[in-house]
């Protein structure tokens, strides 16, 4: 990806001139201006090319945003809950209660973390069973006060440890699977970066679905697929193409119901602004369902996924 490199630079470049103009150094104006028309171009080429494979790249990109960042600059007053009731709380799923624009709603999420250590502790953001088993805690609460569920979709799969197995990781996601398509509440899912299996699946039935431009949402990762269909990991980009796991693909297919733009250059190069446009499409997506009643509200939720795969011979 040499070109998302020269982007990078770029923008590291306009920063750094940026600091220097508003220091008072005028003399640089020109040349943030002209660095930044040359940044517009080099990222609308650059993101219009992008291959499926560098797409996984940019939504598994260390520095891209994660939930607890979109949960301190989306919500206020946001207070977590821990624990699952059953065994003990797990760090790889953030969930609890917040206000969406002075709407109380739910917020529950995939958390990867930032550095090494956050990483460790949050599992790379591999739920175990009790990290499922909270978020349906908290669905139910929110169905008992009338509170709408927001959720965020960032993790490679649901963790396949032994003690994960153990604990009943295949029920906990089917569990979390059927609250979610009961909920008598409005839900709106976004996949912020990578949705991989059913450990995505468990936090993706919503009345809405939003996928972030350059994010992914799939079955099995590229790497997966390429290892039991070409006894390779090589073959990764060839079955990133393939899974048609893109945003684009996606709303094609009607998997999903919207794609929210990002910065060019990805959401990482530009958080803030990446803020503001998913801010903007969780407006909308909640004053769509807001005001449905709770028994077509499920009728529909539950018709739009059973609807999913349909096809017509001919």
């Amino acid at each position: 990806m040499e070109g998302n490199k020269d982007i990078q630079s770029l923008s590291e470049r306009i920063e750094l001139l940026r600091k220097e103009v508003k220091k008072g150094n005028k003399e640089k104006l020109k040349e943030l201006i002209q660095a930044r028309k040359e940044f517009r171009r080099l990222t609308r080429n650059r993101m219009e090319e992008l291959s499926a494979w560098e797409r996984v790249q940019l939504a598994r990109h260390p520095k891209r945003p994660h939930t607890s960042d979109y949960i301190n600059n989306l919500f206020t007053d946001f207070v977590e809950l821990h624990g699952d009731r059953r065994f003990g709380d797990d760090k790889a799923i953030i969930a609890g209660f917040a206000f969406f624009e002075g709407i109380p709603v739910a917020v529950i999420g995939h958390e990867k973390g930032k550095d090494t250590k956050e990483k460790i502790e949050r599992n790379f953001g591999m739920p175990h069973p009790e990290g499922y088993r909270k978020a349906i805690r908290i669905m139910k609460l929110a169905e008992k006060f009338g509170r709408p569920v927001f959720t965020f979709i960032d993790t490679p799969g649901a963790y396949p440890g032994i003690g994960a197995e153990e604990r009943g990781q295949s029920q906990a996601i089917a569990e979390s699977i059927m609250t979610m398509g009961g909920l008598r509440v409005p839900i709106v899912a976004t996949v912020i970066g990578e949705g991989g299996s059913g450990g995505a699946l468990a936090l993706g039935v919503g009345d809405r679905i939003l996928m972030l431009e350059n994010s992914i949402y799939s079955v099995i990762s590229p790497e997966g697929c390429a290892a039991i269909l070409f006894k390779s990991q090589e073959k990764a980009p060839e079955a990133a193409e393939n899974l048609k796991i893109t945003a684009k693909h996606l709303k094609e297919l009607g998997i999903i119901d919207c794609i929210v733009p990002e910065p060019p250059g990805g959401a990482h190069l530009q958080p803030k602004k990446t803020y503001r446009l998913l801010k903007r499409a969780l407006r909308k997506a909640l004053r769509e369902i807001i005001d449905i009643p709770p028994d077509q509200l499920v009728e529909e939720r539950q018709s739009k996924f059973y609807s999913m795969g349909r096809f017509i011979e001919k």
